[in-house]
């Protein structure tokens, strides 16, 4: 069998190459097999990452089972949690493009046979396919797992609520003590964070694409399935490379419309919109956003987990994790059980025989929480290019809302006014000059929802960006505003007291402004300068593209 790894390992041409590997301890007989990148992001900064050692060894021993050579190599994390709320969160979406390009580099420098993605977080998992995509190559995602979550006063929770704790602190709701006891328990170990934020969407959308083993997206970290699971995602690559099967053959249109049914089914972050689109332009599928409203429409909302409910990752699992939301949604024949997935089955054939077995976590579609999905795209006058809300994250009574615009050209400055006490009932609260190239960096917004909602305000209270939210933000939050106002989007005319018409299910959103009254404001507006001038961020606010576009590099 010719391998590409040949190119570094056979041949009398090849000796120096060979030498290199004999200077790391590998014997000539690793390196007559395939030869498989183990990309790992394990690091000691990242609560979902710390742990990932031990999932990278057990995947490097599930190849070694299967006749492969594992190799493991680097990829760099940022924590959200520990970057929110300052500079740092900048760098966050902006690493995506940094992960992806280190994983092109890597695979095509040492000419791998097959790649074992391990990530586990925010935008590790999406970086890390998108790199893989490039080089196309039989690839299987292995993530870290979620978090179990904490109690707190006899309740589970999560992030999200140590996040709704300081507003709560803030608003004298709780004292120190009350804070101090959230704290030191919601979150009780390794994993990614346990609600159905970014990291548990983009893991849990791995296993819809195909790319991840079922249980993928929800198995515990802590569980001991986790590290079988990575036992077989490594001797699952080695079969990819047996029958020839790359990540193209598994990433196409019709597994990203499975993904955007589960995404939908879910509740998903809204991040997971600008990540499939960004996967969709490395797979060169076409994708745009008027498909989430599409697949929104007529996909049913099964699961409310944290922020949207009381429910968490360990509950998902246990109710039979994403492959039993697969079979339901298959019963709407909204699923394509014909597509091949990492572990050499179909669709189908892992969903056989799936089925709820805990209507707490996972609703029917008899049954839904909503008929329709948990993300929706609005449009109009403030964003005519798009904007993005978690719909299943919002209360009943802000579907539909309508209030003075209270404006700020920063994340901080409207952290300083909610904490401040100068936010009211019915005002919505817009925060510009966040998006990819103004931010730069299209910052998430978790601290000012967050804050909203400890002081009780996420039931009167809509906030509007064209920033991001984290998965974990809860209410109208509605993000992902194209134009941005960087790139003279209509967000950036808005001022204080401007009246803004907010429908989310007639998919609007419109400052009540005549078309008249923004040319006459264009006049004499002053774009703000992304605040990052020097190192690699600088480059990126040049280059990138729209939220809208998935906020890629071009």
């Amino acid at each position: 069998m010719t391998k590409k790894s040949d190119n570094v390992t056979r041949g009398i041409e090849k000796a120096p190459m060979r030498s290199l590997f004999y200077a790391m301890g590998y014997t000539k007989e690793e390196l007559e097999r395939p030869l498989i990148a183990v990309v790992s992001a394990h690091s000691e900064i990242v609560p979902g990452h710390i742990h990932l050692d031990k999932i990278t060894d057990a995947v490097k021993a599930g190849v070694r089972m299967a006749g492969g050579t594992p190799i493991m190599v680097p990829a760099i994390g940022v924590c959200d949690g520990i970057a929110m709320g300052h500079v740092g969160m900048k760098y966050s979406l902006a690493s995506r493009e940094l992960i992806a390009d280190s994983v092109e580099t890597m695979a095509i420098a040492h000419q791998f046979d097959g790649m074992v993605l391990v990530p586990n977080c925010d935008k590790i998992v999406p970086g890390m396919v998108m790199g893989a995509l490039r080089v196309n190559l039989p690839t299987v995602v292995c993530s870290g797992g979620p978090m179990m979550s904490g109690l707190v006063n006899g309740a589970e929770t999560s992030l999200s609520k140590m996040f709704e704790a300081v507003g709560a602190r803030k608003a004298g709701l709780i004292d120190d003590e009350g804070l101090l006891e959230f704290e030191q328990n919601v979150c009780p170990g390794c994993g990614s964070c346990s609600g159905m934020y970014t990291a548990n969407s983009m893991n849990c959308l791995c296993e819809a694409l195909g790319l991840g083993l079922p249980g993928n997206g929800t198995i515990p970290a802590v569980h001991s399935s986790r590290i079988m699971l990575a036992k077989h995602a490594g001797m699952a690559v080695m079969e990819l490379i047996r029958r020839d099967i790359k990540i193209k053959d598994i990433i196409n249109e019709k597994s990203i419309r499975n993904a955007l049914a589960c995404d939908m089914a879910l509740g998903c972050s809204s991040n997971s919109v600008l990540h499939l689109l960004a996967i969709a332009e490395e797979a060169g599928v076409p994708l745009d956003l008027e498909l989430f409203n599409e697949m929104s429409e007529k996909t049913p909302n099964l699961c409310h987990l944290a922020p949207a409910g009381d429910t968490h990752m360990h509950d998902l699992d246990r109710a039979g994790g994403l492959q039993a939301v697969l079979a339901e949604l298959n019963k709407k024949g909204l699923i394509d059980t014909t597509l091949i997935t990492a572990n050499g089955k179909t669709v189908g054939e892992n969903i056989a025989g799936r089925t709820i077995k805990d209507d707490s976590a996972i609703k029917s579609v008899d049954a839904p929480y909503a008929e329709t999905g948990g993300i929706a795209i609005l449009w109009g006058n403030i964003a005519k290019e798009g904007c993005v809300v978690k719909r299943s994250a919002v209360a009943p009574e802000m579907l539909a809302h309508r209030g003075p615009a209270r404006v700020f050209d920063s994340e901080e400055e409207a952290i300083s006014a909610i904490f401040g006490g100068s936010i009211k009932d019915g005002d919505i609260v817009v925060i510009r000059y966040e998006g990819p190239k103004g931010g730069p960096g299209m910052r998430e917004m978790l601290s000012p929802t967050s804050a909203l909602a400890g002081m009780g305000l996420d039931k009167t209270v809509a906030l509007i960006t064209d920033g991001r939210f984290s998965g974990a933000s809860r209410g109208a939050s509605i993000g992902h505003v194209c134009p941005e106002a960087a790139m003279g989007g209509e967000i950036g005319l808005l001022r204080d007291g401007d009246f803004i018409s907010i429908d989310i299910p007639k998919a609007s959103i419109n400052a009540e402004i005549s078309d008249a009254e923004f040319a006459e404001r264009r006049k004499t507006q002053v774009i703000k300068e992304p605040d990052i001038k020097t190192g690699w961020l600088a480059r990126y606010a040049r280059m990138v593209a729209p939220a809208c576009k998935g906020a890629v590099m071009k």
